[in-house]
């Protein structure tokens, strides 16, 4: 399933609008011819946008991924993300990577201004994973650094432009809107929250999804985004406990059981 439980909760509340996703026919037809961009002299040749980038056809895959199931399990030797009993929770630093839903991550941002904010050589645009093993073109910032790296997906691909999705995963120090960052647990979240959320069980690697944030504070994020979350429970999670809190239901964070596995948050989407 993938991240698909955790797109589900992200876009309820966008689902009354059109500009968050385009229709599936939209996705099959190519966009209209745009106007050539004036170069920007601060951007490496790389960056600047030709008129022939602007053409080309939509990505299918441009989708929301699918929910909270990390789709990167399929490529464990490419781009595999480490369990959090193997890995130190990421660092927090002094004046952490903060994103607000507005300026550079707003919904009207673009890869050039990326570029602009961040310096061109510290953002590329190339493939990530998206659903069921497909390639989606998004713009990496310090790709080489994961403790910096941050996906940045595109409604618009071929212009670069039009904030789709913002992902954090691995082992990135970015902290997304409302103080909510990687290593976080259920206590922790419901403290942010300020009350206990909804989530499903666990799936086969252990992975489970933000389902509703249930009127919480971290359902009403200022800017108009979406911040969705998964969970995954501790290496040392008795597999009997883990059977017992199933995908295919809901629980809340409150839950004894779900409270014994020790989840802590390893991937988080903010969307719009």
């Amino acid at each position: 399933m993938h991240r698909r439980w955790i797109e589900a909760a992200l876009l309820a509340g966008l689902a009354m609008t059109t500009a968050s996703t385009l229709s599936a026919q939209q996705r099959q037809q190519p966009p209209a011819p745009a106007p050539a961009l004036e170069s920007d002299p601060d951007l490496d040749a790389a960056d600047q946008l030709a008129p022939s980038q602007m053409i080309q056809q939509m990505p299918a895959a441009v989708a929301l991924p699918s929910g909270g199931r990390h789709t990167r399990a399929a490529t464990r030797g490419t781009d595999a993300i480490a369990e959090p009993d193997a890995m130190a929770r990421p660092s927090r630093t002094a004046v952490p990577h903060l994103i607000i839903c507005s300026g550079v991550f707003g919904p009207d941002s673009s890869h050039v201004k990326l570029a602009a904010a961040f310096r061109a050589k510290n953002v590329e645009f190339t493939q990530v994973d998206g659903n069921a093993g497909a390639k989606v073109m998004a713009s990496i910032l310090f790709a080489k650094d994961p403790t910096q790296r941050l996906e940045v997906w595109w409604s618009n691909p071929a212009r670069r432009s039009d904030t789709h999705l913002i992902v954090i995963n691995g082992r990135s120090d970015w902290t997304a809107p409302g103080d909510v960052h990687l290593g976080l647990t259920l206590a922790d979240l419901e403290r942010l929250n300020g009350k206990p959320f909804k989530l499903s069980g666990f799936d086969r690697n252990s992975v489970a999804t933000l389902s509703n944030w249930n009127g919480g504070q971290l359902a009403a994020i200022p800017g108009g985004c979406k911040v969705g979350i998964s969970l995954r429970a501790a290496l040392s999670a008795p597999p009997s406990t883990l059977n017992s809190l199933p995908a295919d239901r809901e629980f809340t964070s409150a839950d004894a059981a779900l409270r014994a596995v020790n989840p802590t948050v390893s991937e988080i989407l903010v969307a719009y």
